[in-house]
């Protein structure tokens, strides 16, 4: 019988010191368990992505001490094994670093083993810094356990599609009891189920039960929901973490079984994850948490213009930081409707935060005036307009530098996608929490945050209103944009493609083919698809946003801006 611990921690990237203690405390927790076994998660000494860091004069110095101060403390724990991941200099023509995974004992390193497998694709780009591992399996004896090990990428070309190495056979040959794969898998829409099935099925064919161990937490865009798991051949996942959370657990693992610490049997987690919207929601408030508090904000700010992407922005936030930690600023000018000031009063009051106000119509006619006088004509149309939402970012810019709060951008992936944003006026920000959510799912997220809550926090007038700009007399997003609802399905395709979900690629792909047989939906889509490829740099000047969606904007989709597209 052999206890393991399953150690799913919050990491910082770069802190190593902090991520070292973290690792620490688990493992005393784990060793007061009886545990024999530490399982902590990829490259967790130093957080997963440290990206150009490790380029960085003393990083590897620090990884060094960082990896000492493991040993010296696994001294005081002489039964446990620790198995943890850092990045390690290497010898030999080749990337100087291998991305890997090691096994501490009493003060000494046991086993090492080197990622395999290194993903350059999506948001990954691991062979930047790292030289693959040699084709080996690696397995430590424990007690009268034999235990496998392997890091996340390896465990995902079971099928043998994307990499002519497959590790999970050569970890089948070396016959182990169990296999440990560490992770820094990160999270979007489906992710869960699709690790699930993954790992399940490869420990089907091979007859290998597997513990996988995740790590949790945001970095920069990227939200890791933990939900670590273990999986036998026959009975499928038997256990799982919890998800956006840190948790420290162990189990036991006996006759080729795993089962709770006491010897009774695992609660199955249900196959379905979150609901979507509960899923959105979650992922984007660990997002901000983790980013405020690592960039180090309190507190933030956005601009509540009485739209459904600002009333959701702010209702998030409220969320992530607490309704004391969030001010919003109205700038009404002289084309904001009445209603689009009353529905801020009404959103902030349900929300319990403070509304201030900071009109805008003297300032704009100051800049139209001087604009007119020094270059001889009247300052109208697109200009006038984005000099609306310039004069607003700059005032909530200001706002930020003089009270030291995170200023929230609230663009939607839909206008994102398609430039409908005003480059240093509405974009300005630190960050931006609904920029991978297609627009009709900001009106889905608004009216599942209403459903849970069983009251109005986004008022209804909000919610059902036409979006508008609010830049020009009359003005409604329809009058430059197709209905969100064509608008989305199309970009959807464009965008996402093949990396949908079953069912949306399904959806989206029968309703683009039905536009494909008018030549108006050829038009349109067409029409899409240049106003994607033009607005490209204003993505790339963009403030980071959370992503949710296998393929989000920023590092995710690398796309070049001086180029022909169509």
């Amino acid at each position: 019988m052999l206890k393991l611990t399953l150690a799913q921690l919050n990491y910082t990237v770069g802190d190593i010191e902090g991520n070292a203690q973290k690792m620490i405390d688990a493992a005393q927790k784990a060793a007061r368990d009886g545990s024999e076994l530490v399982i902590f998660s990829e490259l967790s000494l130093t957080g997963y992505y440290p990206g150009d860091l490790l380029d960085e004069p003393d990083f590897l110095a620090r990884v060094d001490a960082g990896i000492d101060t493991l040993l010296q403390a696994s001294r005081q724990l002489r039964n446990l094994h620790w198995v943890i991941g850092a990045p390690l200099r290497r010898d030999g023509p080749g990337k100087r670093l291998s991305n890997m995974l090691l096994v501490l004992r009493a003060g000494d390193v046991v086993l090492r083993y080197a990622k395999q497998l290194l993903p350059t694709y999506n948001i990954f780009d691991e062979r930047r810094h790292f030289e693959p591992g040699p084709d080996v399996g690696r397995v430590l004896r424990i007690g009268q356990t034999q235990v496998g090990m392997m890091i996340c990428e390896d465990g995902w070309n079971d099928g043998g599609a994307d990499y002519a190495v497959n590790p999970f056979e050569r970890l089948r040959d070396a016959a182990p009891d169990f296999v440990v794969s560490i992770n820094a898998s990160p999270s979007n829409i489906g992710k869960r189920e699709q690790r699930h099935q993954v790992f399940g099925a490869a420990s089907r064919r091979h007859g290998l039960p597997l513990v996988y161990v995740n790590q949790v937490g945001g970095q920069d865009q990227v939200i890791f929901d933990g939900a670590s798991f273990i999986v036998e051949p026959e009975a499928g996942v038997m256990h799982e973490a919890h998800r956006f959370v840190e948790d420290v657990t162990t189990l036991r693992f006996e006759d080729g079984h795993f089962s709770a610490v006491d010897g009774s049997e695992l609660p199955r987690p249900a196959p379905e994850g979150l609901p979507t919207m509960a899923f959105y929601r979650a992922q984007i408030v660990l997002g901000l948490k983790d980013y405020a508090r690592r960039c180090g904000f309190s507190k933030a700010v956005v601009g509540s213009s009485g739209g459904i992407d600002s009333a959701l922005t702010l209702a998030l936030a409220v969320e992530a930081l607490g309704a004391e930690n969030v001010e919003a600023v109205t700038m009404p000018s002289r084309y904001s409707s009445a209603g689009s000031v009353d529905d801020s009063v009404a959103l902030c009051r349900n929300l319990g935060i403070r509304l201030h106000t900071h009109p805008i119509a003297d300032l704009v006619a100051g800049y139209s005036a001087q604009f007119a006088d020094s270059f001889q004509q009247p300052l109208q149309g697109l200009p006038l307009e984005n000099l609306q939402a310039r004069i607003r970012g700059t005032i909530l810019m200001e706002f930020s530098n003089a009270f030291g709060h995170l200023l929230l951008t609230t663009g939607n992936k839909s206008e994102i996608s398609v430039g409908y944003c005003t480059l240093y006026g509405d974009t300005n920000g630190g960050l931006g929490l609904i920029g991978d959510l297609y627009k009709t799912e900001v009106f889905a997220l608004a009216r599942h945050l209403n459903d849970s809550a069983g009251r109005e926090i986004i008022p209804a007038a909000i919610i059902d209103k036409p979006p508008s700009a609010e830049l020009a007399p009359d003005q409604k997003d329809t009058d430059s944009l197709p209905p969100y609802e064509v608008l989305d399905e199309v970009l959807k395709m464009q965008i996402e493609g093949q990396g949908l979900a079953k069912a949306e690629f399904e959806q989206a792909s029968g309703f683009c083919a039905r536009l494909q047989a008018s030549d108006e939906g050829r038009a349109l889509i067409a029409r899409v698809r240049r106003m994607i490829a033009r607005n490209e740099y204003k993505r790339r000047q963009a403030p980071p946003i959370i992503r949710v969606r296998s393929r989000a904007f920023g590092t995710g989709r690398q796309m070049p801006i001086a180029a022909k597209t169509l």
